[in-house]
């Protein structure tokens, strides 16, 4: 199905999410689009295969560089971001390493963003010097930061908004307007977002990068990630980054349960969005509560930025209690329906301490630094009854004081 109906009428997000780059007419009707367990591709002639090998001819080789199916989410995926090409890994650290490894070199720079995941963290502060490439952490809250620190050496300009976990907004065109003129690639982890909430190419950004274990997929069921740009740095990273350098390819199945998530990808996140926009105005005035962090509230600094570059706020809360570290303890455990995990952008409402958990790779000095306290909760809000939702987390909240 092409980007438009035969009335030449744009087509709607869901009826993209849910049709484009599929016909079942040719697949026997089939209305999903079949797996294909398959290592490897036959050629009709050794011709045929040189030709494939060569790039000069169209099909399929090996898994770690294409499958039918896979394509069929890949495709899905750009025309979602609004990209011409996307790449989908075998997790959101598969999809930021083979990006990185493809176009870093000895020497090289990245500037990042001062409050990332625990391991895009990790992966720049304890591992990135191994390979000789360098790294500066700056606040791209800032933009004047970044024009300051920005150079010749400066390759990659990375960054998350919301920020994980501390839910900080970063001005995109502001930062996509510096790149430009330095030519660096300017790279954004939209995972927190995904494309039905915010498109980051429109703002400036060069690639755009998911966790597609999160709300892609959205049933806490598999592990994949995803890049999104233009079809000629995409291949670079299928050839280079996938192909010789990680090989972290997404499995057939999990593309298949992908392509099952964005189905309902729409409807999820805009009753993600309800309900955390809902619930961040209860803890807002409660009692045991220092601070809410959601742009989707009047009070949130970033509200304005938010609201220009995001369709809605999002899922994800950021909380702050009073009583530091061990009240979150003792918040989480007298939580009934909501879920102590990790992950986030699942049916399930999860909540988690970023300083012990997810963001655990960041020394205590550390996290003060990049924005974010021992004392922080981390709430994904999941699809569950409000009322329901609303009554288990404000009676843990309500234990506390």
């Amino acid at each position: 199905m092409s980007a438009s109906n035969t009335r030449n009428q744009p087509l709607g997000f869901a009826t993209r999410a849910i049709h484009h780059g599929y016909d079942p007419l040719d697949y026997h009707g089939s209305l999903n689009p079949p797996v294909f367990f398959s290592s490897t591709f036959a050629f009709g002639s050794s011709d045929e295969g040189s030709a494939r090998f060569a790039g000069e001819a169209q099909g399929y080789v090996y898994h770690r560089v294409g499958n039918p199916g896979v394509s069929v989410l890949e495709n899905r995926l750009a025309v979602l971001e609004g990209g011409e090409a996307a790449l989908v890994t075998s997790s959101g650290m598969g999809a930021i390493t083979a990006t990185f490894w493809t176009l870093l070199g000895a020497g090289d720079e990245i500037l990042a963003d001062k409050t990332l995941y625990g391991c895009t963290f990790s992966l720049l502060q304890h591992h990135a010097q191994k390979f000789g490439i360098k790294h500066r952490f700056i606040d791209m809250s800032k933009p004047s930061e970044l024009e300051a620190a920005i150079s010749p050496r400066t390759k990659i300009v990375f960054c998350e908004t919301p920020a994980n976990p501390n839910m900080r907004i970063i001005d995109l065109a502001a930062i996509g307007d510096i790149c430009r003129k330095s030519d660096a690639v300017f790279i954004v982890d939209n995972t927190y977002c995904t494309p039905y909430l915010q498109r980051p190419l429109e703002f400036g950004a060069d690639l755009v990068i998911h966790s597609a274990t999160k709300y892609l997929g959205g049933h806490g069921d598999l592990l994949a990630g995803a890049v999104v740009g233009s079809q000629e740095m995409v291949d670079r990273i299928r050839f280079e980054g996938i192909k010789e350098l990680t090989g972290a390819m997404v499995s057939s199945f999990d593309a298949f349960l992908i392509l099952r998530g964005l189905k309902t990808l729409q409807l999820r996140m805009d009753r993600h969005s309800q309900s955390a926009q809902k619930l961040a105005v209860d803890l807002e005035g409660h009692g045991a509560v220092d601070e809410v962090f959601y742009p989707g509230l009047a009070s949130s600094p970033d509200h304005e930025l938010a609201a220009r570059q995001m369709d809605q706020f999002g899922g994800m809360i950021a909380l702050e209690l009073k009583g530091g570290l061990e009240a979150g303890r003792a918040f989480m455990d007298a939580l009934d329906i909501v879920t102590s995990a990790v992950s986030l952008g699942d049916a399930e409402t999860l909540v988690q301490h970023p300083a012990s958990m997810t963001h655990v790779t960041y020394a205590p000095e550390e996290r003060i630094k990049h924005g974010f306290t021992d004392g922080l909760i981390r709430i994904s809000v999941g699809l569950e009854d409000y009322e329901d939702l609303r009554t288990d987390i404000i009676g843990a909240l309500d234990t506390l004081a």
